[in-house]
């Protein structure tokens, strides 16, 4: 009827592929997904799995305690800055008032508090001097870290995806092989080898 359209073969054949395809994509969906919840809950993966990326999870590690590190250190060096700014004011004001006392007092010992109020303020300069390298040496980590530990994060990141997407892959090798029948893949094993024989034996009668 002309109401009706007639299903080529070819049509039928584009639909079932796309069809094995959309499955195909929601098995692997589900392996790697598979993959990340045993990875996040610490699940025990394959032992000759985890043994073939011991070298990389050795380097993982090592980035990772270079970014703790970094990050550390910056801290460190802000806190340090501050106590240096701390002590340094502290030091200034102690000088001054020995340096006033002094001046008020006549006797020897005033012209001692002079001296240790002058050597007190003079250490307090050169403390603050402290502050113009350490503020160097701060944007240089926090560059490092923006820029080199970032980056390197970000291919951290894509590789662990691909990792997770291979590992995902393993396992689902591993669940279709389990369910293969043994006593079949050896009469096909046997069915190659004879076939492999036949053409060799072909050959040499050539």
């Amino acid at each position: 009827m002309s109401g009706q359209k007639c299903s080529c073969p070819w049509d039928l054949q584009d639909r079932y592929a796309q069809d094995k395809s959309v499955v195909n994509k929601m098995q692997q969906k589900y392996w790697e997904t598979k993959q990340a919840f045993i990875k996040a809950t610490g699940k025990k993966e394959d032992e000759h799995v985890v043994a073939s990326d011991a070298d990389l999870d050795a380097k993982l590690e090592l980035f990772h305690s270079i970014q703790r590190t970094c990050l550390d250190l910056s801290k460190a060096i802000v806190l340090y800055q501050k106590r240096i700014c701390f002590l340094s004011q502290e030091e200034n004001e102690l000088g001054k008032f020995l340096r006033s006392q002094g001046f008020q007092d006549k006797t020897r010992a005033g012209k001692m508090m002079q001296a240790t109020g002058k050597a007190l303020c003079f250490s307090s300069q050169q403390r603050l001097a402290l502050r113009n390298p350490l503020c160097r040496f701060h944007q240089e980590v926090e560059t490092f870290r923006h820029r080199a530990i970032s980056d390197t994060w970000l291919t951290v990141n894509r590789m662990e995806q691909c990792r997770t997407e291979y590992r995902g892959a393993l396992l689902w090798m591993k669940d279709v092989s389990q369910e293969l029948d043994p006593d079949l893949y050896k009469q096909m094993e046997k069915f190659r080898k004879e076939e492999r024989r036949q053409a060799l034996e072909a050959k040499m009668g050539n």
